[in-house]
C-alpha cells in the first residue's frame, strides 16, 4: 500500500478495492509507526497503529470479527473503533482518523506524517 496523492489535510491511500473485506493492509510510515488499515465484513474501514498494546504483536495479521481485531500473538481483542483492549485486558493502541470518499481511502495527514522540526540558522 502506498500513498499516491495529497488532498489538503488528507492523504489518499488508494482504492477501497485493494483491501478485501475481513482483511487488513499495512502502510509503512517513514519516521513513524506502521499503520494497519482494516476492512470489516460490514464494509467499514478503520486505521490503527499496527502494534498490540500487550506485546506489540502485528494487529494487521490478526483475525477481524465485527469491529474487533484479535491480536495474533495472544488473542487480545482490540476495538477497531477506539483502539481499546476489550474484556479484562487493559491497554490502547492509537487510532488514525480515516475517511472513504468516492471509493478511495484517506488518512488524516497530521496523524500519519510526524511533525517536522525546523532548525534556526545560527
Amino acid at each position: 500500500m502506498t500513498v499516491s496523492n495529497n488532498v489538503g489535510d488528507w492523504l489518499d491511500i488508494g482504492p477501497v478495492s485493494q483491501i478485501s473485506p475481513g482483511n487488513a493492509r499495512t502502510l509503512p510510515v517513514r519516521g513513524g509507526e506502521e499503520i494497519a488499515i482494516f476492512h470489516t465484513l460490514d464494509n467499514q474501514f478503520y486505521a490503527l497503529v499496527n502494534k498490540c498494546p500487550h506485546k506489540q504483536g502485528p494487529l494487521s495479521q490478526g483475525i477481524v470479527h465485527g469491529n474487533v481485531v484479535a491480536c495474533p500473538l495472544h488473542n487480545w481483542n482490540i476495538s477497531l473503533k477506539t483502539g481499546e483492549a476489550l474484556g479484562s485486558d487493559e491497554g490502547c493502541v492509537p487510532t488514525i482518523p480515516l475517511k472513504v470518499d468516492a471509493g478511495r481511502i484517506y488518512l488524516l495527514r497530521d496523524a500519519v506524517i510526524p511533525a517536522r522540526t525546523t532548525r534556526k540558522a545560527a
